[in-house]
């Protein structure tokens, strides 16, 4: 990677904690991160009434006690329409101006993904209710390897410009190991005549066997060649660490010397690895 490129505009992405150990866990993250002036954080949502507190909890707190832009993640599962503009209604009243919208995966248990029969049916449609409210910045998903609900490659980027038609301004990958498919992910969409910004989803890789069983379930692959580089580590933290590290690193210095200019890392709600990573993309923290 060549001097003269700046380093990259970065967003970080919490989820809400579910115990006081883990919010002390996830704020001391977010006070670590914080000097390294992410464009935007993003705060997961699970579907049901106890993680949707959690989000809006932690989402005013980040208003309220730091200088950072929250971004809030909102999905169309198992709430009605009325329920759903009300959140956003209450996230805007509460300052915050960007919206991750998603449709969201089923409730634990449930086997795939059914529309609230009062609700938004997809993200396009979220995203549409959404303008309508108030004039949100709006992010929303896309899948490098496809979502695995859809019929093909076709279908998912039609999905996307639906999204786009209705207001989304950026969307964010689902993590990825293999560069490649992201940048044919690219030529697909600006083939299709997308323009807005596809920012890159990372995830440093905190543990292995944690990764491949969620990949399995989101539909990202997790090359061989990754699973070598971490075998044997498993009892050996800081040998673990120091591999995340150097696998995300490179990552993203491919992405940027293709011309990437936006990084979103899926921090997990720990600080050590993105800001390891973060430094060695040459961004230092402000004071």
């Amino acid at each position: 990677m060549s001097h003269t490129a700046p380093p990259p505009t970065i967003s970080f992405e919490f989820f809400p904690p579910k115990t006081d150990d883990m919010e002390l866990k996830l704020w001391d993250a977010i006070k670590q991160l914080e000097p390294l002036s992410p464009k935007f954080v993003s705060v997961t949502y699970g579907a049901g009434g106890g993680t949707r507190e959690r989000t809006h909890h932690t989402v005013r707190r980040i208003v309220q006690e730091t200088g950072l832009k929250p971004a809030a993640h909102l999905t169309c599962v198992a709430a009605s329409r009325e329920e759903v503009d009300q959140v956003a209604r209450d996230y805007w009243e509460a300052g915050v101006r960007h919206i991750v919208a998603l449709r969201g995966d089923p409730p634990q248990g449930m086997a795939g993904y059914t529309p609230h029969p009062e609700g938004y049916r997809y993200s396009s449609g979220l995203v549409a209710g959404l303008k309508r409210i108030g004039d949100f910045e709006i992010s929303v998903a896309a899948f490098p390897e496809k979502h695995p609900d859809s019929a093909s490659f076709e279908a998912d980027i039609d999905y996307l410009k639906q999204k786009i038609d209705a207001g989304a301004t950026r969307a964010i990958t689902q993590y990825f190991f293999d560069t490649d498919l992201y940048f044919c992910f690219l030529d697909r969409v600006r083939a299709a005549g997308i323009t807005i910004p596809i920012v890159p989803g990372i995830l440093p890789i905190g543990n292995f066997a944690q990764v491949v069983k969620f990949s399995a379930m989101c539909g990202a692959s997790v090359p061989d060649w990754l699973g070598k580089l971490f075998e044997g580590l498993d009892k050996d933290l800081s040998a673990r660490n120091t591999m995340a590290v150097k696998v995300a690193l490179e990552q993203c210095q491919k992405l940027l010397a293709a011309g990437v200019t936006d990084l979103h890392f899926y921090t997990l709600n720990r600080a050590d690895l993105t800001m390891a990573i973060c430094k060695g993309l040459g961004i230092s923290p402000h004071p």
